[in-house]
């Protein structure tokens, strides 16, 4: 059987600029490399592809002739990928689509029953793996459907949603697919080729923000370190790339591991291998010779939950009272030289403005290089959603477009929707100023920082000047609001 696999072109650009950031699917990489060999499979990265999208995937799939298309989305993604399956039955009409990830994952009852999910035939919940490839197999052999775990399929007018099945055993997967299966080119961290990996699968922690827990369950998996190994093997001699993103929802959850597979990286004597992962504040804060061999195996970045600086907050997230933590954390991180990205979440219930000015003030003091600031979003299925929508909170319930911790779907008690938005905005530009790369930063990337403080910083701080000067903050505001609301449209996909 002919398989494509598709992931979304839809970005989310809160730390850096929409096309500073480019990563591979890793999800269809993985589903792609677990099919049987007597299968051929490609796959596109439409991340790569943003421009003329229409052009593109039509040329493909006229050239490819799959006999089954499979899409990835995350929740703010599905409206495009509802967009991209009217266009792949208009070019191949008699093709089969399947759906998987988070939102098939989340949503699939109310998938089934939105008329214009209609072209849809399959959907995969849920770890993918082991279902997709026993569906290839299934249609290939012209064998039922009823026995595949994990499966939801057509019956008539009415659709079947197998029992999920058991967690895989993720020391019989394959490595992911990075040869020439990958039809697109080009990921980078800035001016860095970039692939990613997973060393584990799941999350034990309590967070109500995140629906992790609806793909593996309330369980914490790691790969066996040998495999591991040779999936940065692939990377570092084969794609001879090195920038690597850890795709681990915590990567610190087992501290011994950790320790383990840094050592064995460091035996392993790659040269200028970077690593970025991301973490919670409470392990990293209580195991410092943990972040010592991270950093001296080459985690040069590191993204941290900070979440809130608000005990109150905390409490309504489940996380607990981390500041002390979080302040000790990244403290360590700036010792060994490791880059901090901060995530942090505005828009809890209580937020007056100033809360969300104690947050910033909280990055600035703590002297993180660079911020991931995220509004409150309540995603589907998830604790806080419920509690959220029971208090009258949440201002848009049902269109998940601007569910990417962009945008505000959300009020406090004290701030509308639109101030919140706004005062966000306001304050990361006053408080948090312009980015200033720290010592360790500049190591990792000499040429591009060099080009950011000597050059693009102060041509932009005379024109943010003169802007505001000319129009202020509000208008500036307006500016940069209409110029994000932009960035995931695609006219040639409209109908």
């Amino acid at each position: 059987m002919n398989v494509l696999l598709i992931s979304m072109p839809d970005v989310a650009p809160i730390i850096m600029h929409e096309a500073a950031f480019h990563m591979p699917n890793l999800g269809i990489a993985s589903l792609g490399a677990n099919l049987d060999a007597r299968h051929t499979v490609h796959l596109i990265d439409l991340v790569r592809k943003r421009r003329g999208l229409r052009r593109y995937l039509t040329r493909m799939l006229l050239q490819l002739r799959p006999d089954l298309v499979g899409l990835s989305a995350m929740t703010w993604q599905f409206d495009t990928c509802l967009k991209l399956i009217r266009l792949i039955k208009t070019v191949l009409p008699e093709v089969r689509i399947v759906i998987g990830g988070y939102h098939a994952t989340l949503m699939y009852e109310e998938i089934g029953a939105d008329p214009a999910a209609q072209a849809i035939d399959f959907m995969i919940r849920g770890e993918g793996e082991a279902a997709l490839r026993g569906l290839v197999n299934a249609l290939e052999d012209g064998t039922g459907l009823a026995d595949i775990p994990s499966l939801s399929y057509r019956r008539g007018d009415r659709w079947v949603h197998n029992p999920k099945g058991a967690l895989l055993d993720l020391g019989r997967l394959k490595l992911p697919i990075r040869d020439q299966r990958r039809l697109t080119r080009g990921y980078h961290i800035m001016n860095h080729g970039a692939e990613v990996i997973e060393t584990s699968r799941g999350c034990t922690r309590n967070c109500n923000f995140c629906s992790i827990r609806h793909m593996y369950g309330r369980a914490f998996r790691p790969f066996p370190i040998e495999r591991v190994l040779a999936d940065i093997d692939d990377i570092y001699h084969h794609r001879h790339c090195r920038y690597v993103f850890v795709s681990d929802d915590n990567f610190v959850l087992a501290p011994e591991r950790v320790k383990a597979l840094c050592k064995a990286i460091v035996a392993r004597r790659y040269h200028s291998l970077h690593f970025t992962v991301q973490a919670d504040s409470v392990t990293i804060a209580r195991n410092e010779e943990m972040v010592r061999l991270m950093a001296r195996a080459g985690f040069s970045s590191l993204f941290l939950g900070v979440e809130n600086v608000s005990s109150k907050n905390l409490q309504a997230a489940s996380k607990g009272d981390i500041v002390d933590a979080s302040r000790r954390a990244i403290a360590l991180c700036r010792k060994y030289n490791m880059m901090v990205v901060a995530g942090m979440i505005f828009g809890f219930p209580d937020d007056t403005e100033a809360e969300i000015v104690a947050n910033f003030r909280f990055l600035k003091e703590t002297q993180v290089d660079t911020a991931y600031c995220q509004i409150l979003t309540p995603y589907p299925k998830t604790g806080i959603r419920q509690a959220l929508l029971a208090q009258g909170l949440v201002t848009n319930p049902d269109h998940f477009s601007t569910y990417n911790g962009m945008w505000a779907n959300v009020r406090t008690r004290h701030l509308s929707a639109e101030r919140l938005q706004y005062l966000v905005w306001y304050h990361k530009q006053r408080i948090l100023g312009w980015w200033d790369p720290s010592p360790s930063v500049r190591a990792q990337g000499r040429l591009w920082t060099g080009i950011w403080i000597y050059l693009m910083r102060p041509l932009m701080q005379k024109m943010v000047a003169h802007k505001l000067r000319r129009i202020g903050w509000q208008g500036r505001y307006r500016q940069e609001i209409a110029r994000l609301g932009g960035i995931n449209r695609f006219p040639d996909l409209h109908d």
